[in-house]
């Protein structure tokens, strides 16, 4: 199996790939119409990528049967059109999670104790304790996460340790559907969390559904000087609302991430949000320790192994929830070869298409249960058919999905 990769990698994951067999074409600064023609000279079975974007042209121009983002998100990848071309994306979810939530901790107490400025200060030669020994302190304040996935349930777990409350709000907690072991309180909304927290934490995938969800409203629910991070993805938030909210209500904010961040590791780079006094911004650094990226090199491994060995691949993203199935067809069969063949050939014969399909093999191997989505009902015509012009077939159903 050949597997491009298109963007810095552990050498310990380009040795796992090597071990398990793969061909490894490793580009790591390849990108736009670079990547493409890659794909398509490579002929790569497997493209794997961090924060390159991954487009509908690409996945088109090639052979791709698996795309995986080596990270969280993936966000940068043309799922759509994935799956249009029955091309699998996998990502590495829960593994830069310590990561993350160690710079989101760390961004909390910098902004507290007015780190970044402080060094500064002392680089410049000067000595400014009277300044810089003010600070609030983190214990006894109020945490509030918005999204409470791996990385903010990492969060979560060193905020208690600094003696932080924890309120959280998340759609699975809201509606009963999850509960949590951690000694946290669950807000009935995100407005709850803007008015009563203290420091307010960004934790949520990036969807349609999400994006632009912090905005104007929020920010002015949120207590004048409290502070405000976002470790996520910077389109979770509109960042023109959190500038206002910081110079007219002296919010304090802790970044890394932007809008319009550059596409290279160096780069020129301007936001008058992250000149502003009371601003603590990183290069979106959250996933980048050698824990992270080991941990998030080995699960590409085993994504790609698995997929190479069994066809199955763990953590795929992009699998329908729901199909048009509105009938699943069950035949009781003797396990013989054909028998499944006549059973579609029977159905592309009326137009039903088939959705989804197993076969339940019984003990001695000498019968089967074959369930079968259809797209409609089988005619009373077709089931007869089914029923009779088959001798291996013993039993025909169908039953509404």
């Amino acid at each position: 199996m050949h597997v491009l990769i298109a963007d810095a990698f552990e050498q310990s994951g380009l040795d796992g790939l090597a071990a398990a067999g793969c061909t490894i074409s490793y580009h790591p600064d390849l990108k736009a119409q670079a990547l493409r023609d890659a794909v398509v000279s490579t002929k790569a079975d497997v493209l794997v990528v961090r924060s390159t974007p991954v487009t509908a042209d690409m996945l088109e121009a090639g052979a791709l049967s698996l795309v995986v983002r080596a990270g969280a998100g993936y966000n940068t990848i043309d799922v759509a059109a994935a799956s249009k071309r029955g091309i699998y994306v996998s990502n590495c979810p829960g593994k830069n999670a310590v990561a993350v939530a160690e710079l989101t901790i760390g961004l909390m107490l910098a902004l507290d104790r007015r780190m970044a400025d402080g060094v500064a200060d002392l680089r410049a030669g000067q000595w400014n304790k009277k300044t810089f020994s003010k600070a609030h302190g983190l214990l006894g304040s109020t945490l509030g996460l918005i999204g409470y996935g791996n990385i903010g349930q990492e969060v979560a777990k060193r905020a208690i340790a600094f003696g932080l409350d924890v309120l959280v709000w998340s759609r699975r907690l809201s509606s009963g559907e999850e509960s949590t072991d951690l000694a946290v309180s669950i807000a009935t909304s995100p407005d709850e969390v803007a008015r009563r927290s203290d420091i307010v934490s960004v934790h949520l995938a990036l969807n349609k559904e999400t994006r632009g969800f912090i905005g104007e409203p929020f920010f002015a629910a949120m207590k004048p000087g409290a502070m405000f991070i976002n470790t996520a993805r910077a389109e979770l938030v509109d960042y023109a609302a959190l500038e206002r909210a910081v110079r007219e209500r002296g919010l304090r904010a802790g970044l890394d991430v932007f809008p319009d961040e550059p596409s290279t590791g160096s780069a020129p780079f301007t936001s008058s949000l992250a000149s502003l006094p009371g601003v603590y911004g990183t290069h979106h650094i959250g996933a980048s320790t050698d824990q992270a990226q080991e941990a998030i090199a080995a699960e590409t491994v085993r994504i790609v192994s698995s997929f190479m060995q069994t066809g199955s691949v763990p953590n795929v993203v992009n699998l329908a929830q729901t199909t048009p199935a509105t009938h699943t067809l069950v035949v009781r069969h003797r396990d013989r070869p054909g028998v499944l063949a006549f059973v579609f050939d029977q159905l592309r014969l009326v137009g039903i298409n088939v959705q989804e399909t197993d076969n339940i093999i019984f003990a001695g191997a000498e019968a089967a249960v074959a369930r079968i989505n259809l797209d409609r009902e089988p005619t009373d015509e077709t089931l007869a058919t089914l029923r009779s012009g088959h001798a291996d077939i013993i039993d025909v159903r169908v039953f509404a999905v």
